[in-house]
């Protein structure tokens, strides 16, 4: 009989990330270095388990046409396929076409944070992407359609009771230009994402709800496929400037 358990496997996962996001929560008492120890974990989440692919950090992305988006708390991007990603002055700054999702880091889930969160989600949507047509041995295919970048926001608990409730739907729902929230998850609750299909929001309460939410996001990452293929000519252009 083999001494490993998947079930406490999963559980020592989902326990790490709530016990850091409780833990800087008690801690730290500035809101600013409360905010960055909450980026920080969720960051040491990604890094840890997403697939190789991917990479995460905190960072502002940028189109071919000179514009940026706000600083985002998490960018998940592509490394394998991305010819370019700049570091400036301590801060990293990632191309638009390489990028799978974005997310905002809050303690709690509220009317005001989800706003805000579909705001700097929005900044990011907004942004041009370029798709070159890609050649292989056989002649070239066609440049791949542009997918949709996953935007989420990413807490602790939630303001409202029930936590999972109407009031977190109702606000999710709400209509912002570019800056739907497709996915999220409260550490302390559960998760939540956006059906297409049905065209509404799932609520899914788990006592392993970081570990829950990373293996969704992960079916997420691999629906949206690879990123497409960069006009590096188009960013080059900034050079004659």
């Amino acid at each position: 009989m083999s001494e490993w358990s998947l079930p406490d496997i999963f559980e020592s996962l989902h326990t790490d990330i709530q016990t850091q996001l409780t833990s800087v929560r008690k801690s730290f008492k500035h809101p600013g270095t409360k905010g960055d120890g909450s980026e920080n974990a969720w960051l040491e989440l990604f890094r840890t388990y997403l697939p190789m692919r991917y990479q995460a950090d905190k960072a502002h992305v940028v189109d071919s046409l000179g514009n940026f988006s706000d600083q985002m708390d998490i960018v998940i991007f592509d490394r394998q396929y991305s010819p370019f990603v700049f570091d400036f002055q301590g801060q990293r700054v990632i191309p638009a076409e390489s990028v799978y999702a974005v997310f905002e880091s809050k303690q709690s889930a509220n009317s005001d944070n989800i706003e805000y969160a579909k705001a700097k989600i929005s900044s990011v949507r907004r942004l041009h992407r370029t798709s070159l047509p890609i050649p292989f041995v056989g002649g070239v295919y066609p440049p791949k359609p542009l997918f949709p970048i996953i935007g989420g926001l990413l807490t602790l608990d939630c303001d409202w009771n029930p936590a999972m409730g109407e009031s977190l739907i109702k606000n999710l729902s709400g209509h912002t230009e570019h800056g739907s929230i497709d996915i999220g998850c409260v550490a302390a609750r559960g998760y939540y994402y956006f059906d297409k299909e049905k065209r509404n929001y799932e609520v899914c309460a788990s006592a392993k709800a970081a570990t829950a939410f990373l293996f969704k996001l992960i079916a997420e990452l691999q629906y949206s496929g690879t990123v497409p293929m960069i006009d590096v000519l188009a960013y080059s252009k900034w050079m004659e400037s």
